[in-house]
């Protein structure tokens, strides 16, 4: 058996207890990993690059080759106006003529152009019926030239449209699955003109907190100046954080931003109660807490049935068919219910375990939790939406 004290060498036969100890310790932190106690976020996750950003298109276009499904002349006159205009763009003039067609729709053709996009990539986009056409399957988006914010024309989208969504019927019955009026191109745009942005080129990069808070702001300005040995970051509000180039890095902040978006830290966040009144949702954060108060949930309910029942006359006789009302009113006043103390300073998962044990639903819980921030014993922001 080795010493005590002493490191245990390889190659024995029958190693002593401490060194079994040592192994089986070394095994288990080894699979189990020494890590943060608290849940880590990467500052990509977070924060928004500025100047790494998507834009906004939008077009007006035509849709042509449907079954019969697409807009009614006389109800939409701008498919008409949008219909004979490119008709004389291809030298044919039906100005004098009247048009009869259902196969033409009216539609808004919707992209995202990604940051940093080179002239000549693809792009995907969205296409939606602008009049009444009944669906959009089988049709084929015309050139259309998709504008920017800026009114200037960054890409030209045509092609054929895939819709998931479909309808049919007859003249008792019409089934719809889907939204039949929507449809994608998937590469169906192709850019015509970049967004000039020259990242490497700059002295400072601004980093946009997604969820703004002081705190937040502050861990990663901390972060990011321990991991470059300098005070190259500042929060200069909660919701940004100025980032100085370092000279190491200049002329290739792609580097930069590369290290920097894998860094780690834990984000705070407000203690919140997000409530939806139209679908009962509510979601609560980790650090809402609850000062000491007492509960109580009852609800007035008076149930009306009315089961009627039908008096006949005996056979043979000078009687009439008569009906005999009955009705049956039932009142409950809630006094099953009783008065329940919530402690101070419990925890969301207590909060919820003390409400449900009330036999609470989400409806009454919404009505519970205004009731208690109204006393001022929620120690949280209530938000309805």
């Amino acid at each position: 058996m080795p010493r005590p004290g002493r490191p245990c060498r390889p190659g024995l036969r029958r190693p002593g207890l401490r060194c079994l100890a040592l192994g089986m310790l070394a095994a288990v932190l080894a699979l189990v990993g020494v890590g943060p106690a608290e849940a880590t976020s990467r500052i990509k996750d977070i924060v928004e690059f500025e100047g790494v950003r998507p834009n906004m298109l939008v077009g007006y276009g035509l849709a042509v080759g449907l079954d019969g499904t697409g807009d009614s002349i006389n109800g939409s006159p701008f498919t008409e106006q949008s219909l004979i205009g490119m008709l004389e763009r291809l030298g044919i003039n039906t100005r004098d003529n009247t048009i009869k067609t259902n196969n033409v729709a009216a539609v808004m053709v919707t992209a995202t152009l990604p940051a940093f996009t080179r002239q000549g990539s693809r792009i995907d986009v969205t296409v939606s019926s602008l009049g009444d056409a009944d669906s959009l399957l089988g049709g084929t988006l015309l050139v259309t030239p998709l504008l920017g914010a800026d009114g200037e024309v960054y890409a030209v989208a045509q092609g054929s449209i895939s819709v998931g969504g479909f309808s049919a019927g007859g003249e008792a019955e019409t089934i719809t699955q889907g939204v039949p009026t929507s449809g994608r191109i998937p590469d169906g745009g192709i850019v015509e003109r970049e967004i000039a942005f020259a990242l490497a080129d700059l002295p400072s990069i601004n980093l946009a907190l997604r969820n703004p808070d002081f705190t937040t702001a502050r861990r990663i300005m901390e972060r990011i100046n321990s991991f470059a040995g300098a005070d190259v970051a500042l929060a200069t509000d909660p919701a940004t954080v100025r980032l100085t180039v370092p000279p190491a890095y200049v002329g290739n902040v792609v580097a930069l931003l590369t290290d920097i978006e894998q860094l780690e830290i834990n984000p705070d966040q407000p203690a919140r109660v997000v409530i939806d009144e139209r679908t009962g949702i509510i979601v609560m954060g980790e650090n809402v807490r609850i000062s000491t108060v007492a509960v109580a949930q009852g609800n007035l309910t008076v149930r009306i049935t009315e089961t009627p029942q039908v008096s006949q006359p005996p056979p043979l006789s000078d009687g009439e068919t008569t009906v005999v009302p009955r009705t049956t009113v039932e009142v409950d006043t809630g006094e099953d219910r009783r008065l329940g103390v919530v402690d101070t300073g419990l925890t969301l998962q207590e909060l919820v375990q003390s409400l449900n044990a009330l036999g609470i639903g989400p409806r009454d819980m919404i009505s519970i939790l205004q009731t208690i921030k109204a006393a001022g014993a929620l120690q949280a922001d209530l938000e309805v939406l």
